[in-house]
């Protein structure tokens, strides 16, 4: 089972299996692993894995179409929002106008670039540190982050909603030029790797609200508050630079950031709800796993 649970999203093109029953029969790989190995370290490295492996199918698949996705993209309402909150101008513009006038990548803008880019291994190495310096909260921490992916990502299934530097290239972004400046550093700095790195990072370019960048950096910001005052800041620290980067460089609307905010909040507050029901549906899984695991007696 875990190997179709696998196998579905990497065969669904060239089955034409509709995306409803793909996310579901892979939804089932992160549990049957859990059932298939016992109780270590490399069994909970192994189910965040298929998590994030499911996640990142969700992500790309409404992309598949590419021109139906441009179809039911929303450009407008963002544009107006950031509008609103930047007083008759994009925030993006404003910033780049101001920070980026010759088209001279500055120290700064390199770290903000960087910024961006380490964000992919962020809630991970989280993720990592509670597993390693405070196990207690490690399955909560997990449980937290991984629905705010998930919950995420249905909302790009829903809304797909555009970044701010798709708009400009349709027009839709005002008189002021908004440039994807982590794109072209990117070029310049990864040369003939950028295409491929991009191809695999990347994979749905309308997926902006909200901003599962700021979101789970937002949640690994208060997890490792929780856990320790100085990490809470280096988390609180990387998050507000990483929102800041993420309007300046052209990949999010400051409209969007709220959106990532208000789902981690969101999160949280749902865990009063769910986290019952959560931790019953765990313990099932655990046992499942124990029994799968015990040995054989004559």
């Amino acid at each position: 089972m875990l190997i179709g649970a696998v196998a579905l999203p990497i065969m669904r093109r060239r089955l034409a299996l509709r995306p409803a029953p793909v996310l579901a029969g892979a939804a089932l790989a992160p549990a049957c692993a859990a059932v298939l190995w016992p109780r270590s370290r490399a069994r909970v490295a192994v189910i965040c894995a298929l998590q994030m492996y499911v996640y990142l199918a969700a992500y790309k698949m409404p992309n598949d179409d590419a021109a139906a996705l441009e179809q039911r993209v929303h450009i407008d309402y963002p544009v107006a929002l950031d509008r609103l909150l930047g007083c008759g101008e994009l925030p993006t513009a404003r910033l780049q106008r101001a920070l980026h006038p010759d088209g001279y990548f500055r120290g700064y803008e390199k770290v903000l670039v960087w910024a961006h880019w380490i964000w992919f291994a962020t809630p991970h190495a989280t993720l990592a540190y509670l597993a390693v310096w405070d196990r207690q909260r490690f399955p909560r921490a997990a449980a937290l982050t991984y629905a705010v992916f998930d919950l995420g990502v249905l909302s790009y299934w829903l809304a797909p909603t555009a970044p701010p530097w798709y708009a400009a290239q349709k027009g839709r972004a005002g008189p002021t030029p908004v440039r994807r400046l982590m794109v072209e550093y990117g070029e310049s700095f990864w040369r003939n790797g950028w295409a491929p790195l991009y191809s695999v990072l990347g994979g749905n370019p309308l997926a902006a609200m909200p901003s599962l960048h700021f979101a789970t950096s937002a949640m690994a910001a208060t997890l490792l508050a929780e856990s320790s005052p100085v990490a809470g800041a280096v988390g609180g620290a990387y998050a507000a630079v990483l929102g800041f980067s993420l309007v300046y460089l052209g990949e999010h609307y400051v409209v969007d950031l709220i959106g990532g905010l208000a789902l981690t909040l969101g999160v949280r507050r749902l865990e009063r709800v769910a986290g019952r029901p959560v931790r019953l549906i765990a313990a099932a899984v655990d046992a499942l796993g124990r029994y799968a695991n015990e040995p054989l007696t004559a």
